[in-house]
């Protein structure tokens, strides 16, 4: 999902060249470096292999690709409301992951990810509503949504973010 949100994102900068995009693209590379270190840690083979942007070897991130691509080359702002929309799932899938693992590695690799999805969450919305549009979260219930709004940007232990 890293990938994919990089991959997203990159494409959205060039058709619509809001720094936003720029700018997360960026945080999500050093994700994927991140997850990439992790996944050597412990001996697993990287999923991406040599695709490259905008490939995925799995048919449903392919998809997915594709169709929020489609939809955010609609408009600078359904382009905004795609970028939240990812951060919105990444952050479903992350909270699920984390309750996965008991290695402590893993547990702080999945918390500096989900910490960085919540601020990009943030952002993606302060762009919405600086733009008067409403984003209704596709991932998570409206509630926690507005919670995640409300609460200020978060850092990590020796991790910094867009």
């Amino acid at each position: 999902e890293e990938k994919l949100a990089r991959d997203v994102y990159l494409e959205m900068q060039k058709l619509w060249g809001l720094p936003i995009f720029e700018n997360i693209a960026a945080s999500e590379q050093k994700h994927m470096d991140a997850v990439l270190g992790l996944l050597d840690a412990i001996g697993i083979a990287d999923p991406m292999g040599d695709n490259g942007r905008g490939v995925f070897t799995d048919p449903a991130l392919q998809n997915l690709y594709d169709d929020l691509v489609g939809r955010g080359a609609t408009s600078p702002e359904e382009a905004l409301v795609v970028g939240a929309v990812i951060e919105d799932l990444d952050i479903r899938d992350l909270r699920l992951a984390s309750g996965l693992s008991a290695d402590p590695q893993i547990g702080r690799v999945l918390g500096n990810l989900e910490r960085a999805s919540l601020n990009h969450l943030r952002a993606f919305s302060r762009q919405l509503e600086n733009r008067g549009v409403p984003y209704a979260p596709s991932h998570m219930d409206a509630a926690e949504y507005e919670a995640v709004i409300a609460a200020g940007n978060e850092r990590g232990r020796g991790h910094r973010d867009a």
